[in-house]
């Protein structure tokens, strides 16, 4: 069940809001100026445990009783949050356990935000009971609209609860030390193990000299597995306590986009409705965020999700916190929207007064009133929402091209201890995602488990870890005629980061048609080149390549592209094998984007698949459609006017009103949603 948006009156847009941290005589004021903005939700009660739960034996939701209704009162919907992303200080004090301990083996006192060990008895069994007292408290309220569980889930714990329960955690997974022995190879260095009690959690006082370097890569792998999960665990306690008491109203928790510590498609099958919170620095590239929020549309099968939080200004813990400038925060907000959001959300709606977040941005500054340049863009941003309707509620974008995306294989790649500290899994995903975005191309981000045939071409960059049965999954995708596309450091071990023997890349070796029998680490500044055998689409002469370089041999694979200098000079550096009704490509090396682009645009043309129109360099270009209604995104990120060609389509602006067709002249940081029909 999901939250049906299409049911509401407009687009969800607002924030979070923390009237408890201000006197009540403020309260009025604020509603006036959030209805001013056009605002119509409010997520509230983010970090109010110690309010709601003085001590162990009374609750006090008085004020929060008031909140509530002054929001019905006003018109604005509730996001109303759990507030178990930070424990009451008489927790830390009487149960000390209930803290975590970090990476160096210290043990947490008191103090910051999602210090609450995720397998403390006493923090699971207190947050669970808040949970179903505020459930079973607002269950009728009727400004209640959607539950928000604690607050964007992060980190790591090792204390002895987690060891404890890592070592059930393994019992469950293997069954016998035996097996578990195995999987882990635990010959190598003589880590044998034979007895649970001798497992212990890999940290920097065992196994791992960082997070990202470790002696027992099984091990870590499967702690970061245990630690996702354990912390989900506590996500699951708060839902079904809320089900309980309210099982129509949708429940969500704010992601953070490729955060790496938790396994977002996992945690996606048990979250009504995907929300995330988008905080991308000026100098983050347009794509970046594009793909991010690809990703998070892709946690459910590219259903809508809401945008929980932005800043409508700045940030506050950034080295350099810059401020958005004019139209900056409106173009964000609509790129959102064109990626699939169905609102627009900031932290925060009042800023505050002391503490960390008290330079963070908001609707609402410290000089208290809305005669300000950041209070007067998110008015008219809650003006051009209001005009849309609902048009634009659950309409979904469709795309005939697929990135597959895993955060076992991410955590496997980076905890690998070779072939180069260089390679990060998320920089070679946006490498390819890159490469299609810059040309109009609309792009799914989908997990290895996701089904491949709604789509024509699937790419998967960096396959390094092959889980059971998706080979057999991709061989008859490509048999009946799919393109699929992997690269350099693929196929190389299984889900227990053992490698798979017999030659690289492992199980994939007989759909890509090659033997990858090295691979060679360039250092940074290092570069080799790729030369094109013969014209492949716009693809001819000779391309710059870094990073890693297989070298590989063709195994009935055609050799496209080769090698232009080493030792390893005319070896292959791109392969196609045909196969079945359809066809494995293979990458060999990181190329750079004129050559990447060049090959999506090559393998586009040969399914079909036509770009968006209205793309221009710096302006990116997305399709949302419903019930035959089609309305293209034309978002202008350049700081200067630039013309768009519309080619043969013809609409109507929904946030003008003018009909739009042909070359049109967008100004700097501009957006047209043209409504057009299939």
């Amino acid at each position: 069940m999901g939250l049906d948006t299409r049911r509401l009156p407009k687009m969800l847009y607002g924030g979070d809001y923390n009237p408890e941290q201000w006197d009540a005589s403020i309260w009025p004021e604020d509603m006036r100026l959030i209805e001013l903005a056009g605002m119509n939700i409010a997520t509230v009660n983010v970090f109010s445990w110690a309010m709601l739960q003085p001590n162990e034996d009374t609750y006090n939701f008085e004020t929060l009783d008031r909140i509530m209704d002054m929001l019905q009162q006003n018109g604005i919907y509730a996001c109303l949050a759990t507030s178990t992303g930070a424990h009451p200080a008489w927790m830390a004090r009487k149960y000390p356990e209930v803290t975590r301990v970090d990476f160096q083996g210290k043990k947490r006192k008191f103090g910051g935000r999602h210090n609450s060990c995720p397998n403390s008895p006493v923090y699971r069994t207190h947050s669970t009971r808040l949970a179903s007292k505020l459930a079973e408290r607002y269950k009728d309220h009727p400004a209640l609209l959607l539950w928000h569980v604690s607050n964007e889930y992060s980190d790591h714990c090792y204390c002895d609860n987690c060891e404890a329960a890592f070592r059930v955690w393994l019992q469950q997974k293997y069954g016998t030390l035996d097996k578990l022995n195995e999987k882990w190879n635990t010959r190598f260095w003589g880590h044998t193990f034979y007895d649970w009690d001798e497992i212990v959690l890999p940290n920097a006082l065992s196994e791992q000299w960082s997070e990202d370097r470790t002696c027992f890569q099984g091990i870590s792998l499967d702690y970061n597995r245990f630690n996702s999960d354990g912390i989900l665990d506590c996500y699951k306690l708060e839902y079904e306590a809320l089900k309980a008491h309210t099982p129509d109203i949708p429940v969500t928790t704010n992601l953070m986009g490729t955060y790496k510590t938790l396994d977002y498609f996992k945690w996606a099958k048990h979250m009504d409705i995907i929300s995330w919170d988008n905080y991308p620095g000026m100098d983050t590239p347009p794509s970046f965020t594009s793909m991010s929020h690809d990703l998070m549309r892709g946690l459910k099968g590219g259903a809508p999700f809401l945008l929980m939080e932005q800043t409508p200004s700045q940030q506050n813990w950034q080295a350099y916190n810059t401020l958005k400038r004019p139209g900056i925060m409106r173009l964000w907000s609509y790129q959102a929207i064109a990626h699939g959001s169905d609102s627009v959300m900031f932290f925060q709606l009042r800023r505050s007064a002391g503490a960390c977040e008290k330079y963070h941005g908001a609707l609402i500054e410290h000089v208290g009133h809305e005669h300000t340049r950041v209070f007067r863009e998110c008015a008219q941003l809650g003006e051009e929402l209001n005009r849309l309707d609902t048009k634009l509620l659950g309409s979904r974008l469709p795309s005939r091209i697929a990135i597959m995306y895993d955060w076992e294989n991410r955590w496997a790649v980076e905890l690998s201890s070779g072939p180069t500290v260089d390679l990060k899994y998320v920089n070679e995903i946006q490498h390819y995602y890159t490469a299609l975005y810059e040309q109009g191309y609309q792009v799914d981000i989908i997990s290895y488990e996701d089904d491949l045939t709604p789509y024509d071409i699937v790419l998967s960059p960096v396959m390094y870890m092959v889980k059971p049965g998706m080979t057999a999954r991709i061989e008859q995708y490509v048999q009946d005629g799919g393109t699929f596309l992997t690269t350099f450091f693929s196929g190389i071990v299984d889900e227990h980061d053992l490698v798979t023997l017999g030659g690289y890349p492992g199980e994939l070796r007989k759909l890509l048609g090659i033997w990858a029998e090295e691979i060679d680490a360039l250092f940074p500044d290092q570069r080799n080149s790729i030369q094109m055998k013969e014209t492949l689409g716009t693809l001819q002469g000779t391309y710059s390549c870094s990073l890693l370089c297989d070298l590989i041999h063709s195994e009935g694979a055609d050799v496209l592209a080769e090698y232009g200098e080493d030792f390893y000079k005319g070896m292959p550096a791109l392969t196609r094998n045909r196969f079945g009704k359809g066809e494995a490509w293979y990458v060999a090396t990181k190329p750079d984007q004129a050559f990447l682009q060049g090959l999506m645009k090559s393998l586009c043309d040969a399914k079909g698949i036509q770009p968006l129109p209205g793309k221009a360099s710096g302006v990116e270009v997305t399709r949302r459609e419903i019930d035959g209604r089609r309305y293209l995104f034309v978002l202008n990120h350049n700081a200067q006017e630039t013309t768009i060609d519309l080619g043969e389509l013809t609409g109507t602006d929904l946030i003008s009103g003018q009909t739009k067709a042909g070359q049109v002249n967008l100004p700097s940081y501009d957006v047209l949603i043209i409504e057009h029909f299939a």
